[in-house]
């Protein structure tokens, strides 16, 4: 997420390599004929000097969003393969791998500015390999945290420890800040670098698994003895996510399930499961379907809102890509508090669903605030609102995001049909993370394609998409408040 966010930035602001003393101000597409044209500037067009080819045409917006697509296309293809050799090479090479990668990759966008290089190809290209190489990640950091963490707060712990999107936005957006107004690639090799050093962090450091060597297999039983003889039963709380029991199962099993699953002894698999296999297990297709929309929209805020706040409410560009940190600072608080109330209520359908509902009227409130801001003088006042909006917004977008990514992949890949198949979660975690992804490539290109006709049209179609990721899980949330009336699943036959 640290090197998703810059592109953000650069697109409001970016200028030439080889005016570098000249073109202090210019942005990627403006009227340069605003500007003072440097005298020794020859046969350059009046109205484009300042601009960065090929972005200095009319169609620029298309083609942010093309270079936006090529990474969220690619990732979105990789990731459905992603999950399936996730469980079955070693996680810590693979993440280690898939970070250099991209560490390498963020860096050689940011050299297009060193290099003087003006292809789109080449800049669709690099973002293409990047978003491949970066479906390395999710499916793995899940396994891992679903290998540590005790499944009975899994909602609140993940909701913590899924703030991490967050913060590599905020931090990204902060890093291309500081150098978009002079050097614009150094916002993208810096992340680079910082990704490929936690990429050799990674590799000397990360263990997989809490079980992982013989003596912390010893250490662990002995640990158990001790608690068996002082409780009478172990502590529960601190088994891993990997094991066969959920709040939620009886939500995702199927009408026709019988319930006489969960009471068997757990088998023991060692063959990891099919892509249709993942499919098949209750919940998964709703949740996907449901994140293809909420993603839809978190990225679309994600790769415009700093753009549509520079050219709306008239900020510059480091404002505005300071003021686009709020959303996701609410979207570390909407995290927590959606990961906490499914915890209390154990309804995740229902606090994803709420939260969407919510999250509609919002943004069209948000639209309306940022256009207030553009009169001569607003007031005070409805920057503070617009401020508020901003963290309310976020928090709306991305706690259903969050939850959904985490807690409920978690849910899922640990669901009681697998009957003890702990080698299900990376792959149920990338089937509904890449059909996210699918929303989530949508999202920037009808926001470049639409934007055009106003803005208002691209908030119509984010709270159009808020409501049908609501209608998605209406099977799942009339389950879960059958469930809360005392009503058993129907048996079927």
């Amino acid at each position: 997420h640290l090197s998703r966010k810059p592109i953000s930035i650069v697109k409001v602001v970016l200028k030439a390599e080889c005016f570098v003393s000249m073109c202090v101000q210019s942005q990627l597409h403006r009227n340069c004929s605003t500007l003072i044209r440097p005298p020794n500037l020859n046969g350059t067009d009046n109205e484009t000097w300042c601009d960065w080819a090929p972005f200095d045409q009319d169609n620029y917006q298309t083609l942010f969003g093309a270079v936006d697509n090529s990474f969220l296309v690619a990732y979105a293809i990789g990731m459905f393969f992603s999950g399936i050799f996730g469980e079955r090479v070693p996680l810590r090479y693979y993440l280690t791998i898939g970070m250099l990668l991209s560490g390498l990759f963020t860096c050689l966008f940011g050299l297009g500015f060193y290099l003087n290089i003006h292809s789109i190809w080449y800049y669709a290209f690099v973002q293409a390999m990047n978003g491949l190489v970066q479906t390395t990640g999710w499916p793995a950091v899940v396994a891992c945290v679903g290998n540590w963490f005790g499944k009975g707060k899994r909602g609140f712990i993940m909701g913590v420890w899924n703030s991490h999107t967050s913060v590599g936005n905020i931090l990204g957006s902060l890093i291309a800040g500081v150098f978009v107004s002079s050097a614009w690639g150094m916002s993208f090799i810096v992340p680079g670098i910082i990704i490929a050093s936690t990429g050799v962090l990674c590799f000397f450091f990360l263990v997989e698994n809490r079980i992982y060597s013989t003596l912390k297999q010893s250490i662990v039983r002995m640990v158990r003895t001790m608690l068996i003889a002082v409780y009478g039963q172990e502590d529960n709380e601190k088994e891993p996510l990997l094991q066969n029991s959920s709040s939620n199962e009886e939500i995702f099993s199927s009408p026709g399930q019988s319930n006489s699953i969960s009471s068997e002894p757990a088998e023991e698999h060692t063959k990891a499961i099919s892509f249709c296999g993942a499919l098949r297990i209750p919940g998964v297709m709703e949740f996907s379907l449901c994140l293809l929309f909420a993603k839809l929209v978190s990225y679309t805020f994600l790769y415009w809102l700093p753009l549509y706040i520079a050219n709306v409410a008239h900020f510059d560009p480091k404002e505005a890509g300071d003021m686009s940190t709020l959303f996701d600072v609410g979207g570390i608080v909407g995290g927590i508090v959606a990961g906490l109330v499914s915890d209390q209520t154990g309804g995740r359908a229902s606090t994803c669903c709420v939260m969407l509902i919510l999250a509609a009227p919002m943004v069209s409130v948000l639209y309306l605030l940022a256009s207030v801001l553009y009169m001569p003088d607003p007031f005070v006042a409805v920057f503070f609102c617009l401020v508020g909006m901003l963290l309310v917004c976020g928090a709306l977008v991305n706690g259903p995001y969050a939850l959904i990514t985490t807690a409920v992949s978690a849910d899922l890949g640990t669901h009681e049909s697998l009957r003890g198949n702990s080698r299900a979660l990376s792959t149920v975690t990338a089937i509904i993370d890449g059909t996210g992804s699918i929303g989530a490539a949508l999202g920037p290109l009808l926001a470049g394609l639409i934007s055009p006709t106003g803005w208002n049209n691209v908030f119509f179609m984010l709270i159009t998409a808020d409501i049908l990721a609501c209608l998605l899980l209406s099977r799942l949330v009339y389950k879960e408040v059958r469930g809360w009336c005392g009503h058993s699943p129907r048996q079927r036959g």
